[in-house]
């Protein structure tokens, strides 16, 4: 499991405690951009009482949203015993915990399930209708530009099968925010996955406050074309 946190404390103090008794081989690697609320201090404490199944990367300064999945995602392979999944999720119980087994159980016949809040209708509680229709549009700007056949391209909430991400050059990978959910996504389609999408309940946060900014919509709006560039400067490289 892995999550990215930024003054995320009061969420965190909840959530991993709820994960964590989900099941006893779950393991959480919880990475903070040194966090004004102490939030990386709180994980710690609960790993005291879950001894060897909570880490903390602590990184200097904030850093973004997509960096930090990427550390996460490389140091829950560095972890031993080697997982044969893992799962990435917000902090702030956007993502409903008691929706991990279901996207676990998507692992057996695919190499990654989405989370989606689109698949079959849209399922977002307490959101404005501004940012609904923002979110409804990057998905088919993003659908429309890549083209991967996926109702919610930029869901967070993610189980991976190990071997695919072996196969995913993260070094590869340059977003600072959530547009590194599309990147990734790009890269994994390379690799040839079976992707499934599985409905979820996706509710606004109670606690805290987004850290979605201009910057993060700027580079949302312009990565798609990079990466379709990319995409075809590949194809000619094969040909």
């Amino acid at each position: 499991m892995v999550i990215a946190t930024y003054d995320e404390r009061p969420n965190v103090e909840r959530l991993l405690p709820a994960l964590l008794k989900l099941h006893d081989r779950l393991r959480i690697v919880v990475v903070d951009d040194n966090s004004p609320d102490g939030t990386a201090d709180a994980a710690e404490e609960i790993g005291h009482s879950w001894p060897d199944r909570v880490e903390v990367v602590r990184r200097p300064r904030k850093l973004g949203y997509g960096s930090a999945i990427l550390a996460g995602l490389t140091r829950a392979l560095e972890l031993d015993p080697e997982p044969d999944c893992v799962v990435t999720m917000d902090a702030d119980f956007s993502h409903d915990p008691q929706a991990v087994p279901q996207l676990l159980a998507g692992l057996e016949q695919y190499d990654l399930v989405i989370g989606s809040r689109y698949v079959g209708g849209i399922r977002i509680l307490n959101w404005s209708l501004s940012r609904l229709l923002l979110s409804v549009w990057a998905n088919r700007y993003v659908g429309t530009i890549l083209r991967f056949g996926i109702g919610d391209c930029t869901s967070g909430f993610r189980a991976y099968r190990t071997e695919l991400l072996r196969r995913i050059e993260f070094d590869r990978a340059g977003s600072n925010g959530y547009a590194c959910l599309v990147e990734i996504l790009e890269m994994a389609t390379h690799a040839g996955v079976r992707v499934l999408e599985v409905p979820i309940v996706y509710e606004d946060r109670q606690h805290g406050r987004s850290k979605m900014d201009r910057s993060v919509i700027f580079e949302a709006a312009w990565k798609p074309w990079v990466l379709l560039l990319r995409r075809l400067r590949g194809k000619a490289s094969d040909s």
